[in-house]
C-alpha cells in the first residue's frame, strides 16, 4: 500500500525527521488559507498522486504557460492560483503512462534554500531478505537516469538483522554523500530514525528524493515516498486509514475486497487461474503462442462460487480483454466450484468474447459436466498448451 507525500511527511515528522512545514488542500477554496498559515516568502505547491516525476509532468488540460505538478510560488495568492489550476486535472508523468492520474489533493509547503541534493532510500532486498540502504550524490528528478548511465554513483548496502543498525551505517551514508562536520552527526541520527520507522511500520520502501543540505548546513527531507507491506497492514490501523482508493486501479481494488490476487496488465487475454505458480506459467505460455495476458489473477486454493463469480466479472470489466482463459488444477480447489462460478458470472454479465476452459484434478468430470450442460459457448481444452493455443487462435483469428 502506498500513501501520499504529505502523509509520508507527517509520519517522518512524528518520528522527529526534519521536514518542511506544510498543509494538505482538498478543495480549491481552502488553498489561500492553507498557504497563509505558512511563513513563506516562498511556497511550493505539489500535486499529490501515487507516481513520481511530478515536477517534469504535464497536465492534459493545461493552458499556455502552466508548468508541471510541482511549482514554486512567490506569494500566497500565487500559491492559491497554482492549487486551483491543479485540482481536478489529470497529471501525466513518465510513471503514470499516457492516461495520467487525476489530482484530487494538493500539498502546499514552505520553500527551502537548497545548497545540495542527494538520493536516499530504504527497501527490502528480496535477494538477501534484509533491509538495504541506497544513496547517491545525484539526487533529484533524474535518479533513474543516474542508475542507468552512471551506476557507480550509487551506493547500496544491507543491514545484518543479527547485529542490527549501528552508527557506522549512518557514517557510511554520510561519507558517501560527502557530508562534513555536524552534517555527519545529523545523517547518523536521520538514518537511525528512518530505519526505526521502516521496521516499526512494516514498510517495503521508503524513498527520500531529494534529501537536501540547506544553505544553513542542515539536512532536510524534501520529498518522501512510502510503500507498506499489504500483509502487515492489519497491524497498523493508523496506516490503513491513510489509504486513498482513488489512486488504485478499480479492478484491483474490487479484487482486494474479495481477497483475490489480481494485477492488471496491458494484454488482450484475461486469465483466471488457481495458484500463483500456475498463473505465472499460464501467462508465460500465452506469450509463447504470440499473445499477451491482460491480467494476473489467482483465485486461491479455497475460492468459493461467489469469489469465482466476482473474479470473472472483474476480468470482463476490462475493455482490453478479447478472450478469456480459465485454467484450473483442482487440488484444494474443486473443479465443480470453478464451473459453477463461471456459469453464474456469465449469466450475470454475459459472454461477449471467446472462453477457453481447462479443468484438471478434483471433481474434474463433474466440473466438465456442469459446463457442458450449461449451454455456454465454451471451448474445452485438454491441457495447458492446448488451452493457450486455442484462446490465442480464437482471439487472433
Amino acid at each position: 500500500m502506498n500513501i501520499h507525500e504529505y502523509q509520508a511527511k507527517a509520519l517522518l515528522r512524528s518520528y522527529g525527521a526534519p521536514v518542511s512545514d506544510g498543509r494538505p488542500v482538498m478543495r480549491a477554496e481552502e488553498a489561500k488559507t492553507a498557504a497563509g498559515e505558512l511563513d513563506g516568502p516562498l511556497w511550493v505547491v505539489k500535486a499529490q498522486i501515487h507516481a513520481g516525476g511530478r515536477g517534469k509532468g504535464h497536465f492534459k488540460e493545461a493552458e499556455a504557460g502552466e508548468k508541471g505538478g510541482v511549482r514554486l510560488a512567490r506569494s500566497v495568492e500565487e500559491a492559491a492560483t497554482f492549487a486551483k489550476q491543479m485540482l481536478g486535472r489529470t497529471l501525466v508523468t513518465h510513471q503514470t503512462g499516457a492516461a495520467g492520474k487525476q489530482v484530487n489533493r494538493i500539498y502546499i509547503e514552505d520553500g527551502s534554500d537548497i545548497a545540495r541534493e542527494f538520493y536516499l532510500a530504504l527497501l527490502v532486498d528480496r535477494g538477501s531478505s534484509r533491509i538495504s540502504f541506497v544513496c547517491s550524490t545525484e539526487g533529484g528528478m533524474d535518479i533513474e537516469e543516474v542508475a542507468a548511465r552512471t551506476p557507480e554513483k550509487i551506493l547500496s548496502f544491507s543491514v545484518d538483522p543479527a547485529s542490527g543498525l549501528s552508527d557506522f551505517h549512518g557514517r557510511r551514508v554520510a561519507f558517501a554523500l560527502g557530508l562534513e562536520g555536524n552534517q555527519v552527526k545529523q545523517c547518523v541520527g536521520l538514518i537511525k530514525t528512518l530505519y526505526r520507522l521502516f521496521v516499526e511500520k512494516d514498510m517495503e520502501m521508503l524513498e527520500i528524493n531529494p534529501l537536501v543540505v540547506m544553505t544553513d548546513g542542515n539536512l532536510k527531507c524534501l520529498d518522501a515516498k512510502m510503500g507498506f507491506d499489504g500483509n502487515a497492514i492489519y497491524r497498523h490501523p493508523e496506516i490503513a486509514a491513510l489509504r486513498d482508493e482513488t489512486e488504485e486501479d478499480p479492478k484491483e481494488l474490487a479484487a482486494s475486497k474479495f481477497d483475490l490476487n489480481y494485477i492488471a496488465l496491458d494484454g488482450e487475454i484475461g486469465c483466471m487461474v488457481n495458484g500463483a505458480g500456475l498463473a505465472m506459467a499460464t501467462m508465460d505460455i500465452i506469450k509463447l503462442y504470440g499473445a499477451e495476458p491482460a491480467n494476473f489473477l489467482d483465485v486461491g486454493g479455497g475460492a468459493t462460487k461467489e469469489k469465482v463469480t466476482e473474479a470473472f466479472k472483474i476480468i470482463t470489466s476490462d475493455p482490453n480483454v478479447k478472450g478469456i482463459l480459465v485454467n484450473i488444477f483442482g487440488g484444494i480447489m474443486r473443479c465443480d466450484i470453478i464451473a459453477e462460478g463461471v456459469i453464474a458470472a456469465v449469466k450475470e454479465v454475459g459472454l461477449k468474447v471467446p472462453l477457453v476452459v481447462r479443468l484438471e484434478g478434483t471433481n474434474v468430470e463433474k466440473g466438465k459436466e456442469i459446463i457442458q450442460g450449461s449451454g455456454l459457448n465454451v471451448i474445452a481444452a485438454d491441457n495447458l498448451s492446448d488451452a493457450a493455443q486455442k484462446i490465442v487462435k480464437a482471439v487472433k483469428g
